[in-house]
This record gives C-alpha cells, structure tokens and sequence, in this order.
C-alpha cells in the first residue's frame, strides 16, 4: 500500500529534537552517564496537597464521567480569583475563561478558529515551536518576528510592513519568553495593543513562565495592558507555576469573542479535562503558595550556580530574570547543532540548539534548569576538564 501524506506536513519544519534523542540515545547505550539539560519539564514533584486533592476527587464516580468542555464553574471561578489576585485583571468566569487541556491545546488549535488558507499569522523566531506547527496546520503562512539581542529579544513591530500587517490575522507574544527568558514591559504590551488595534489582528499572548521570576522580578500580564482584552487572549498553565505538566490543566483567559470561537474548535476536536484534575487544579489556584516559592527558590539557586561558573570558564551565559532556561550564546565558529553535539559527545551533556526554535535561534543554545543544582555543578566541572579550549568573543549581549 502506497500512502500519500498531507501536503501540510511538508510544510513542517523537520523535527530536530529527533535527532537530539537519537544521539542521546546512542550515547547512554555506549554506557554514558547523560546529564539531561535540555528537557523544560520540571524535576520537583507536585506539591503534595494537590495530589492529595486529586485522590479525593478520583475516588468519587461522578469525576469519571465526560466532563464539560468549558469546565467546571468553581474552577473558573478559582481562575478568575488568581487572576484578580495576582495581576489585578478582573474576569467574567463564564465568558472570559476557558479551561484547557494544557495551554498547548489552545495555542495549537486557536489558529483554526481564525485562519483561512493563505492568512498570515506573526510568529516569534526564535519561539515555541507550537506556533509555527499550529498556524501550518490551519494553512496559514507563518510570518517570522526576529527576537533579537539587540532588541532585548523583542519582536520590532515598526520592522513589520503595512502589507504584512494588514494580511496578518493574529500574533504570537510568549513573555517571560522560552527560549531566550527574555521579559516584557507593560509599554511593550501597549504597543502590542495600539498595533492590534490598528490592524485589526487577534493576540495571543504565551504567560506559561510568569510565576518562575528571580531577584524580585514580577512578570506583568498582557491583560493588564487597557484594551488588551479586546484585541487578545493570554494562555496560561499550571504545569510550571505548580509542577503540573504530566497532568495536563492550563487555561486561556480574555476577549469573549475570541474564546467563544476557541470553544468552537475545542468542541469538535477535543474534550473537556479529567474532572478530578480540575479539582486538583482548584487546589492548586486557591492553595498555599509556599510549594511555589520554594521551587523559585530552587530554580533561582541553579541559575547562580550555572551562570556564575560558566562566566568563571570564560562563557557569555545570559542571566535569566524569568523562566528555568539559560540562553547562552555558542563559541567562536560553530553553529548551534554543532556546539550541542560536541557537548553530548565530550561531556555526556544534553542541550537545545537554539536552531530548533527557529532561524533566530541559531548562535544560541538552550540549557534547562531541571536537574538537580549537584548534576549542574558536576556537568560544568565536565566542561571544565573535557572541554577547556571553548573560546568566546567579546559580546554585544546585553546582560
């Protein structure tokens, strides 16, 4: 049998972490002790009252039933509470929420909802490759935003054309950003706004990283922005703030209208989430914050502990307000893929090439915070001894 693929798929992008697992792979049968920084899943465990949540609920038959698939009310209402709480954006809990099952669903099928073939769709480069995938999926064309150092890794809306523009039917913002952890400001978010405005152009803004903030750093929402909710949506996900990502439980908060055709494309694709997790995610929201914090905590101490002795060898890593990632450029004369391989096969140290995020990732590589602070000490005394002709040049990188 002769099987003849979609032509949309040609349109992907090949998948690079692919190859990333098999040279992992092929090293580990070797008998290599991997240290695995690429991974952005977090190590720390649920905190302990939410599975405990999760129990109580799983054992009630009723939760075993298909659930709805706007969720439950409370757990709107839980969402609306944090949200008014933390970034003092008020929410309508029945036409402003819309629980998801983990925000890539919602990035992933919000295209859908707008997107006609051949419309054009501003995609951050370099970004979560979630972006581009969704927008070919829909048969848009994606229209790559460079984030560059210069910039401070935000995207230059003067840069983007009238014609672009005008064609354009949403935007992608992801801040705190993976992968380059760089952060916005609320005039940033206004600008957002004015040019969505004036363009008639839906936002959808990525906040996933916004509770995971160092050296007294608050991460704003781009609701918080007037007019924001008009022109946008912002997802968000408990999967980083709580250590949920196997549980699959985020949400997209904003313009009604938005994620009333959002819903749409859910109710013909998808389903509603396991309703013992939406109470495990009402604890969660509504919960102590302590487990939170304290993971900051960890994450802030890896970070120092990473930066600080990498700058020791020499090394031009760029210290990260926000998000669990260290964005460090690549020594003279290599590429991205080319650095990471060389790491993987000296030092037995995983990485992302920043290539795989996109053109304007290339130069750059991508180092997870998701092990434990003795497996990142070791990993760079690994580089130290195994790896100590790594040269840099003088950078322009902002720090």
């Amino acid at each position: 049998m002769k099987l003849e693929k979609a032509s949309r798929l040609n349109n992907l992008p090949p998948y690079l972490f692919a190859k990333i697992d098999e040279m992992k792979q092929k090293a580990m049968e070797e008998g290599v002790d991997i240290i695995d920084l690429g991974i952005g899943d977090p190590d720390l465990p649920t905190p302990g009252h939410i599975i405990q949540r999760l129990y109580e609920a799983a054992k009630d038959p009723a939760n075993h039933r298909y659930a709805s698939y706007n969720g439950l009310r409370e757990l709107r209402e839980a969402i609306a509470k944090w949200y008014e709480r933390r970034f003092q954006v008020k929410l309508d809990p029945e036409s402003e929420i819309l629980p998801l099952v983990g925000s890539k669903e919602g990035i992933g099928h919000i295209p859908l909802a707008f997107i006609n073939e051949g419309d054009i769709v501003l995609v951050p480069d370099p970004g979560y490759p979630v972006y581009r995938a969704g927008t070919v999926l829909s048969g848009g064309e994606p229209y790559f935003m460079p984030l560059l150092s210069q910039n401070g890794f935000l995207p230059d809306l003067s840069a983007i054309s009238e014609e672009i523009a005008r064609k354009a039917k949403l935007m992608f913002l992801n801040y705190p950003n993976n992968p380059t952890t760089a952060t916005a400001s609320e005039e940033f978010f206004r600008e957002v706004v004015r040019f969505a405005q004036k363009f008639n152009i839906v936002i959808c803004h990525d906040g996933a990283y916004s509770e995971v903030t160092f050296d007294g750093y608050r991460a704003p929402s781009f609701l918080e922005v007037e007019g924001a909710k008009e022109v946008g949506i912002e997802f968000h996900s408990l999967s980083k703030t709580y250590n949920m990502t196997g549980w699959r439980i985020g949400f997209a908060v904003g313009s009604r209208e938005v994620l009333a055709n959002l819903l749409r494309v859910k109710t013909n694709l998808d389903s509603g989430i396991f309703q013992a997790i939406q109470y495990a995610g009402i604890e969660a929201l509504t919960g102590s914050e302590d487990e939170t914090l304290k993971a900051v905590r960890v994450y802030r101490e890896r970070r120092d502990t990473l930066v600080e002795s990498l700058k020791e060898l020499g090394w031009q890593p760029i210290t990260p307000k926000a998000t669990f990632y260290v964005w460090i450029p690549v020594p003279n004369g290599c590429t991205s893929m080319e650095f990471v391989s060389t790491l993987l096969r000296k030092a037995g140290i995983v990485t992302t090439p920043g290539v795989g995020f996109g053109e304007y990732g290339e130069g750059f590589i991508r180092v997870a915070l998701t092990v434990p602070r003795e497996r990142i000490k070791e990993a760079v005394e690994r580089i130290r001894t195994k790896m100590p002709d790594i040269k840099y040049q003088k950078s322009n990188i902002k720090n």
